[in-house]
């Protein structure tokens, strides 16, 4: 089950006894269970009848305890179990042990009166566990992973209707990319953007522009782009503007390295046939940002990047053993640009 479905549930205030929540996109993991608190606890009822357990800490038969108890006043009881990882093949380095038998009791009669929720960051989970194959057909789980463009799109959508607001497609595309694809930091932006232009208005990609304020890593995108399109004007203002910054150009050049080896092994995975989703796997980063990279990478040859990563490398080199100015190094990088096509 998606993120964006459960969250439909819950907004209908339908609740499940038993919740998986699993995935490495760890701000979907939190939004979701504040959500499942929200609907499931008054304000003030939480006192009493939300627990939380860390499984590195305590054994689930304290968990199974509590949820059993009866909640206090009536109503519900939540018992969240916090860093589950035996729910997946993952070993951790824990003194406590667990009674999974009585997990996998509990997971066939849940208390009806208790919504448990079990928390695994893990990026899989280990599908031959009878524990696994409870909680799936007892209960409801999320798969937390990084959320597809359409998703992203959906989730910016939604979020912005939260705040009272309207968001158009160019708007939202921008948004995702000055802030690579980063939930929390969209949020963040979502809610100054609502401010800004106000209840029941619209958010167009200007306001994004004018507002949101790109990350060095942003910044390190746009400069490479501008290398790649041979528009090194806009490469050579960011540089300019990230010295401003007080970035350091040794800091400038190893994140330039970063993103052109990227654009190289996405390029290299894309030959092989992999997919957007399976090169993202991979090389452990977000699948629009593979897209993003992938857009850039067909616009090299393979000796194109693997040249300008010499290229970048020697300067690094020249600039550690005292061979070249470090500031002089990067105009000369530029310049050289700017007068051939490599």
């Amino acid at each position: 089950m998606s993120y964006i479905d459960i969250v439909k549930q819950l907004k209908k205030g339908s609740v499940s006894p038993l919740y998986l929540l699993y995935g490495s996109e760890g701000y979907l993991i939190e939004d979701t269970l504040q959500r499942i608190i929200d609907t499931g606890l008054e304000e003030g009822e939480r006192e009493f009848n939300l627990s939380k357990y860390d499984m590195k800490e305590y054994p689930i038969e304290v968990a199974i305890e509590e949820a059993y108890t009866f909640p206090f006043m009536g109503g519900r009881r939540i018992v969240i179990l916090k860093d589950a990882f035996f729910f997946t093949a993952a070993k951790e380095k824990t003194s406590v042990e667990h009674d999974l038998n009585k997990l996998e009791g509990y997971l066939e009669n849940p208390a009806p009166e208790t919504i448990f929720i079990m928390v695994a960051p893990y990026e899989k989970l280990d599908e031959r566990k009878k524990i696994v194959k409870l909680a799936k057909k007892n209960g409801a789980f999320m798969d937390g992973s990084p959320l597809e463009e359409k998703e992203l799109h959906i989730w910016v959508h939604e979020r912005a209707k939260e705040q009272g607001v309207e968001i158009n497609v160019g708007a939202i595309d921008q948004l995702i990319t000055l802030c690579g694809a980063q939930l929390m930091l969209m949020a963040s932006e979502l809610v100054k953007l609502a401010i800004h232009v106000g209840e029941g208005a619209t958010i167009y990609r200007d306001h994004v522009d004018s507002l949101v304020a790109r990350s060095l890593e942003q910044n390190i995108f746009a400069l490479v782009d501008g290398v790649v399109k041979q528009n090194i004007d806009q490469s050579w203002s960011i540089y300019q503007d990230l010295l401003k910054q007080k970035e350091e150009p040794l800091k400038i050049i190893s994140l330039m390295v970063r993103q052109f080896r990227i654009l190289y092994q996405v390029k290299q995975l894309m030959q092989q046939g992999y997919s957007q989703k399976q090169i993202a796997g991979q090389l452990k980063l977000h699948p629009y940002v593979v897209k993003l990279a992938g857009g850039q990478a067909r616009q090299f040859k393979d000796e194109e990047l693997l040249n300008l990563l010499d290229q970048l490398a020697d300067m690094d080199y020249k600039i550690k053993t005292g061979q070249l100015d470090k500031f002089l190094a990067v105009e000369l990088f530029f310049s050289k640009r700017s007068r051939q096509k490599v």
